[in-house]
């Protein structure tokens, strides 16, 4: 039978509340005995719990805390009360246990039975807090020879196994509760063992024992578990999920209990044998089982094996309590395979670009000129979502959504990154003395062209445009902060407005801290939805890749920090855990910084076109032309331009964001409105585009562009 409450003191603390007035009458009487040591622990961990980072709210209040006496040591702790104590002392398991997944394993009531290797299973387990109570058995005492493996003391020599597992374990957390079996499992205990478990642990000495376990095992519908410490063997016996599975993995037949115990050390020795996997044994396991009773007194076994096996059991016990898979069968962790096998870690790659950074000579006249100059729009992610066309006399530029993205909401983007390409040819145009007139169409949604029919005139305005647009580009270095003159925010606005366009400037250092958390929250959305990660990712041009469309990794001017935190992000693996936990606000990092550092946010904005998906595209076309000339025109003034276009720009329909982030869609619906706010849109003006405008040091690596012949030139 399990001990005798009367003596729990010999393996338990005895927790006193000081409000309880006989536990206080209790507390004084200790206090007096100058040979017990008090310490209150309360303050010191209610300021690590005060430390925490997004801890839990606790439910308890001071009412829950204890003075925890402890006769063995004859010592007192003052502690907070349980749920404090787990939180602050499992805190450092997140996020390999979720808080969660902590509390769904704090239900679990695990037996141990034997003491050896089970002190190490146990106390594995109470040092991870996968359980919520433990049961412990075994009848024998600490000898000297059992401290090669069992992390006692020399003052445990002579003191019940399991009593001294009890007593380590209450001094990590005396409120877990612990029972003790110190007269081991027999036929008359076993079921009051096994009751209520779920799941069991056998680590004992005793082959009858063994199979009686199992047994029980089977007819509780138990999981059942044992770490053999030799190379590591774990067996796992899923008697839960098949109760009519054989003991042992039927390695002995239908062998019962009885049998076994007719018979003499000798004759069961086969099945030891067969259990063990005579084959798989270590040679130096092997050689010593025939030594045993001639050179040796028992079984040998070294502390490390039985440390693993306390690693393996616990982590096959969250397993079993997370619902994870974790089917019958057995397996080995063999350290010195493992050791064995040590070999030179693979280095990372280095980021070495073997092709130089040169500038692409431009056409110096014609068509091509017009053509070179049109392929050096921007576009998001450098898509350039368009095909250009010659026919005679007239350049066609043809939306390409296949080069679009899921930000692209209706491709929005796109038919602004075909203005943007339009207002470049028609510079180039007039400037070469070869402009005509221009035209944009659409047939229906999907479907945009920008036509230049070349001729003869010119314009002055366009034609200074002509080496701005070849020379504009994308610089996302960090800015000074120092802010924009007055007079050069009035050209800007005054640009935009001669285009058909508005400006929204944010200037105020607190409403830039503003921006930038709603932009690192759209960026955190990006990175945690999985469709628009892979996209994100698929912009970026590594060592070797064909950098003539997308963003090359020089170019976005990364620092090595990044860099290391960008080869974590990359992993849809981890996005998707991060997810899951509700987590990645560390994901946005890099865009807060950039936005905080800005001289100014802007935002072109113009007329909302109606939801027709013709009409719509053309307009925003047309506030294409009007984001390249306020571009050009920051940078004359020696501005950076970086455009920092949150995941929602194109978004002009509630609706539309469960398309583009079904996971963060009220999230973004949140943060978009907060944003427009800011930026003062009002409810007739959609936005085109948001630059972040700062002043920094040059670019040393441009965006490339497909060559105009990959781009359908003809003619």
């Amino acid at each position: 039978m399990a001990d005798d409450p009367s003596r729990a003191g010999e393996y338990r603390p005895i927790l006193l509340d000081e409000s309880n007035p006989e536990d206080a009458a209790q507390l004084a009487v200790l206090r007096n005995d100058s040979a017990i040591e008090f310490s209150d622990l309360r303050d010191l961990l209610r300021a690590e719990f005060a430390g925490l980072v997004a801890p839990p709210e606790l439910s308890e209040g001071v009412e829950a805390e204890r003075w925890a006496y402890y006769p063995w040591r004859r010592a007192v702790l003052g502690l907070p009360g349980p749920q404090l104590l787990r939180i602050v002392r499992l805190d450092r398991n997140r996020n390999n246990l979720t808080y969660s997944e902590q509390e769904q394993l704090s239900t679990l009531c695990v037996g141990v039975v034997g003491q050896s290797v089970g002190h190490s299973v146990a106390y594995a387990l109470a040092l991870e807090g996968i359980c919520g109570r433990l049961r412990l058995a075994d009848f024998d005492t600490i000898e000297l020879a059992n401290l090669n493996r069992i992390p006692g003391t020399l003052f445990d020599i002579g003191s019940n196994k399991a009593v001294v597992t009890a007593r380590r374990i209450a001094e990590l957390d005396p409120y877990l509760p612990v029972e003790v079996f110190p007269a081991g499992i027999d036929d008359e205990n076993l079921d009051v063992f096994l009751a209520n478990l779920s799941v069991v642990v056998e680590e004992c000495d005793s082959f009858d024992i063994k199979l009686a376990v199992r047994e029980g095992a089977r007819r509780y519908r138990l999981p059942l578990l044992m770490q053999t410490s030799d190379r590591g063997l774990l067996d796992v016996e899923r008697f839960d999920l098949e109760p009519s599975r054989l003991p042992f993995h039927g390695l002995i037949g239908d062998t019962s209990v009885a049998e076994l115990r007719g018979l003499s050390i000798r004759e069961k020795a086969p099945y030891l044998i067969r259990i063990l996997d005579g084959r798989n044994l270590s040679s130096r396991a092997a050689a010593s089982m025939v030594e045993i009773g001639e050179s040796l007194n028992s079984w040998p076994q070294l502390g490390s094996e039985v440390l693993l096996g306390g690693a393996a059991v616990a982590t096959a016990v969250r397993r079993i309590g997370l619902g994870q898979k974790l089917p019958s069968g057995r397996t080995r962790m063999d350290l010195e395979r493992s050791l064995d096998e040590i070999a030179e870690p693979d280095h990372a790659e280095e980021l070495v670009w073997t092709e130089p950074v040169l500038d692409e000579p431009v056409p110096a006249s014609g068509i091509e000129a017009v053509l070179f100059c049109a392929q050096r729009a921007p576009s998001v992610g450098n898509a350039q979502p368009w095909t250009l066309g010659v026919d005679g006399a007239a350049i066609t530029i043809s939306l390409a959504l296949e080069r679009s993205s899921l930000l692209d909401v209706a491709g929005r983007g796109s038919a602004l990154a075909v203005g943007a390409a339009l207002y470049n040819a028609r510079a180039a145009a007039s400037a070469l003395g070869m402009l005509g007139e221009s035209t944009l169409r659409s047939e229906g949604a999907g479907q945009l062209e920008a036509v230049l029919r070349l001729g003869a005139g010119s314009d002055p305005a366009l034609a200074r445009d002509y080496p701005a647009v070849l020379a504009r580009h994308t610089n996302r270095r960090f800015g000074t902060g120092a802010p924009v003159p007055a007079q050069v925010l009035e050209s800007l606005s005054g640009i935009a407005t001669t285009a058909g366009a508005e400006l929204r400037t944010v200037t105020e250092r607190a409403d830039i801290d503003e921006l930038a958390l709603l932009l690192g929250e759209s960026d955190r959305a990006r990175y945690l939805t999985p469709r628009m990660h892979r996209e994100m990712l698929s912009e970026l041009r590594w060592p070797g890749d064909d950098s003539r469309t997308g963003m090359d990794l020089r170019g976005v001017d990364l620092a090595p920090d990044e860099l290391a935190k960008l080869e974590i992000s990359r992993r849809a693996d981890v996005m998707a855990l991060v997810r899951a936990w509700s987590g990645g606000n560390a994901l946005g990092e890099s865009t807060r910084g950039r936005v905080r550092t800005s001289s100014a946010v802007v935002a072109v904005t113009f007329p909302a076109p109606p939801l027709d998906g013709s009409a719509e595209l053309v307009a925003y076309a047309q506030a294409g032309a009007a984001v390249e000339q306020v571009w050009i025109e920051a940078e004359r003034h020696g501005l950076a331009v970086q455009p920092v276009s949150p995941a929602f720009l194109y978004v002009r329909r509630p609706e539309e964001l469960d398309t583009v982030s079904p996971e963060f869609a009220d999230t973004l619906t949140s943060v978009q409105g907060r944003f427009l706010n800011l930026l003062g849109v009002p409810e007739n003006q959609t936005v085109a585009v948001v630059l972040r405008l700062s002043y920094a040091a040059a670019v040393t690596v441009r965006s490339r562009r497909l060559p105009t012949p990959d781009a359908d030139t003809r003619g």
